[in-house]
């Protein structure tokens, strides 16, 4: 089993960065594939971006192509997601999420993932 937990949320205008980082336990961080998602008030909570075990993999939601990188640094334990470019669209809780199994794709619904994080808010201001 694996605990989550996520930081770096705060309060941005549009046009700035943040970097949002999600600190795992264990020590079999680096064999789970991780993805980063995000809900807005009354909205289904939706995919952003997913990095395979060893970060040689990654894919993004159309939204957020060329604004966001996902990395990680298994041996800290940590993935993070930068986001660059902000719009108040990306205003929303951010939950980071591991994947235990290996998969020939990356898993990109939320039922695929096994274990989430509590969430950090960003808030993106116009």
């Amino acid at each position: 089993q694996v605990q989550l937990v996520e930081s770096g949320g705060g309060l941005v205008q549009a046009g700035g960065s943040l970097r949002l980082s999600c600190a795992a336990s264990g020590r079999t961080f680096s064999s789970y594939t991780m993805g980063w998602f995000r809900q807005s008030p009354g909205k289904e909570r939706e995919f952003v971006a997913a990095i395979s075990t060893s970060g040689g993999s990654t894919f993004y939601a159309d939204s957020v192509k060329g604004r966001f990188t996902i990395s990680r640094d298994n041996a800290k334990n940590t993935v993070y997601l930068q986001m660059n470019n902000l719009k108040s669209e990306d205003t929303a809780v951010y939950y980071c999420a591991a994947n235990r199994q290996a998969r020939s794709r990356l898993p990109t619904t939320r039922p695929e993932y096994d274990y989430w994080g509590q969430g950090t808010q960003v808030t993106v201001s116009s």
